[in-house]
């Protein structure tokens, strides 16, 4: 959903998507009859601020087993996906809503937290993180604050709420989220008492899984003021800690802009590397500290070993054999990564003339068979695979005919035998 964009506003009261459709008529269902539901978190964050958002939380002071008997009386699917913890998934017309009874903390160890259901909603807002993902609506539009989120929000600050320490000690996985967040929603340095607490607590990030790591990362270096708050991380010192080898956040802000120049979309993977590999030794470390897939680990070492080797210098059909080599996706890391890290603007023309290059052209499958081969008396065996191999060679080279003369020709000189 996208509301309109404007200052931070103070009221929901005009919002559509709060009275309309699926989930206007779950608010109906959990809100009355002795209990209250409202729409918590991101939701209400980014409607007040215009920005778009896919997916609408509840918090409600009715209890998982009432939660589950009210929607199945509705006639919605209540699905435990959380139960123990008081969350209900609710699907509404293959729309997911999450649904979580309100909680306040009785005792706390990382992120395993030991919780009791309450009814108040200060002190559930109180056991958030941030400021501006503690904010609560009602489904009349009635927005609560009850920790000072609406004042950071107006003035774009993201701020722990109460002690900075005590919320990261509660997860350490915080500290990247602080900064992914900052990258989102703030302008300016970050918290000074946040940024603090982060570095003196910076080292329960090896408390973390990795995967937990590597998927926090990611969505921070797609955030829009990602470049320079990973100048902050890297100043502080934690940009090392979490990449375990040197950053190179210029080439990370270089790549931004010709992705941006270009209008591709930004890419996760692509962006990692420019802030992280150099070599193929640096895709190797990332692959470990970061436990990234196996087709991310592939495109990571691809990088490192082709963004030296491609410049505007190719001509038009070295670029496209190249794109036939590699494939649309590595051709594009390797160009990218290689004008990012090139003396060139990002307006430079002959970098965008190569880097724009998939998008105007798609290799073509080699036509010639195995069969085309044998009926001209070619064997079975090593001498089939030299034979295409030699023709897919001289096929690339021609320019990638169609023809069925031009292709006669080149099956046949590579049928011949040495």
């Amino acid at each position: 959903m996208t509301p309109q964009p404007g200052a931070a506003a103070r009221s929901l009261k005009d919002a559509a998507w709060l009275r309309e459709g699926a989930l206007a008529r779950l608010l109906a269902v959990l809100d009355g009859a002795g209990e209250e539901a409202r729409v918590v978190g991101g939701a209400v964050r980014n409607a007040l601020i215009g920005e778009p958002f896919a997916e609408i939380d509840l918090a409600t002071t009715a209890v998982p087993e009432e939660v589950v008997r009210r929607v199945a009386v509705a006639g919605f699917k209540p699905v435990p996906t959380g139960i123990e913890h008081g969350t209900i998934t609710v699907v509404i017309d293959k729309h997911p809503f999450e649904v979580t009874t309100l909680r306040r903390d009785v005792e706390t160890y990382g992120r395993h937290a030991k919780v009791a259901f309450g009814r108040d909603w200060k002190a559930d807002a109180e056991r958030r993180d941030f400021t501006i993902n503690a904010l609560s609506a009602a489904r009349e539009g009635t927005v609560y604050d009850y920790v000072g989120g609406l004042a950071d929000l107006e003035a774009r600050r993201v701020r722990f709420i109460g002690d900075p320490k005590q919320r990261i000690e509660e997860d350490y996985l915080r500290i990247l989220r602080f900064f992914r967040f900052h990258a989102s929603y703030a302008a300016g340095h970050p918290d000074p008492a946040g940024l603090a607490a982060c570095i003196a607590g910076r080292d329960g990030l090896e408390q973390l899984s990795r995967e937990r790591v590597r998927a926090e990362l990611l969505k921070l270096l797609l955030a829009p003021r990602a470049a320079p708050t990973l100048t902050a991380m890297a100043d502080s010192g934690l940009l090392l800690r979490v990449l375990g080898g040197v950053p190179y956040v210029a080439g990370f802000e270089n790549m931004a802009k010709v992705e941006a120049e270009i209008g591709n979309s930004a890419d996760p993977v692509r962006r990692l590397g420019a802030l992280g590999v150099w070599v193929a030794e640096d895709a190797e470390r990332l692959w470990e500290k970061l436990r990234l897939t196996n087709e991310e680990h592939e495109r990571l070492v691809s990088m490192a070993e082709g963004w030296r080797r491609i410049s505007p210098a190719l001509n038009e059909q070295a670029a496209r054999a190249l794109i036939y080599r590699l494939g649309p996706q590595h051709f594009s890391d390797h160009a990218l990564l290689g004008w990012a890290r090139s003396p060139a603007t990002s307006h430079d023309p002959g970098w965008r003339q190569l880097a724009t290059l998939p998008a105007r052209w798609s290799a073509p499958t080699f036509p010639l068979k195995a069969a085309d081969f044998l009926k001209r008396g070619v064997a079975r065996g090593p001498a089939l695979g030299e034979a295409m191999r030699a023709a897919e060679a001289a096929w690339i080279a021609a320019g990638f005919p169609s023809e069925p003369a031009a292709l006669d020709a080149i099956a046949n000189a590579a049928a011949k035998p040495n």
